[in-house]
C-alpha cells in the first residue's frame, strides 16, 4: 500500500525523484541553515537589548520625578555609586546611546544576513524547486 506524505501545500515528497545534490549545493544548504540559526540568535539578542532599553527609558522618568537633592545609586560595573539627580541622568542618556547603537548593530547585521539568506534561497529553489523547504514554520 502506497501513501503520499503531504508537506502542508508546498507539494508532495518523493523519495524516489531524480535530485543530485552536489557538494556545492549541499555547501550552501548548509551555509542557509547557519544563517538561519545565526537570524534566530539575533532575534533573541534583539529582544533582550530591546528590553535593556525599555528599563533605561522607564528609569529616566522615575528618575525626572524624584526631588534634586536625592543621592541615586547608579550601577558602575559591579558597583553602585551614588550621584545626584542631573548626574544620572547624563549617565541614564550614555547608557541608552550605547544600547541603540548595540541594537542597530543587531538589526544591521540580521538585514545583511537576511539578504545573503534571500540569494541563496532564489538558488537552492531554482536548483531543487518543490523538493527543498527553506522557509519556517511560525
Amino acid at each position: 500500500m502506497a501513501t503520499k506524505v503531504e508537506s502542508k501545500g508546498k507539494g508532495t515528497f518523493q523519495p524516489d525523484s531524480d535530485v543530485h545534490i552536489t557538494y556545492e549545493d549541499q555547501m550552501k544548504i548548509n551555509k542557509f541553515a547557519n544563517y538561519n540559526a545565526k537570524v534566530e540568535d539575533l532575534k533573541e539578542e534583539l529582544k533582550i537589548k530591546q528590553n535593556e532599553m525599555k528599563n533605561l527609558e522607564e528609569a529616566c522618568d522615575e528618575i525626572e520625578l524624584l526631588d534634586d537633592d536625592v543621592q541615586i545609586p547608579f550601577l558602575c560595573g559591579e558597583v553602585f555609586m551614588s550621584h545626584d539627580q542631573s548626574k544620572t541622568l547624563e549617565l541614564l542618556a550614555e547608557a541608552k546611546e550605547k544600547k541603540k547603537k548595540e541594537i542597530d548593530s543587531i538589526q544591521q547585521t540580521t538585514r545583511d544576513i537576511q539578504q545573503k539568506m534571500n540569494d541563496l534561497k532564489g538558488y537552492l529553489y531554482g536548483r531543487f524547486g518543490s523538493n527543498i523547504h527553506l522557509e519556517n514554520d511560525e
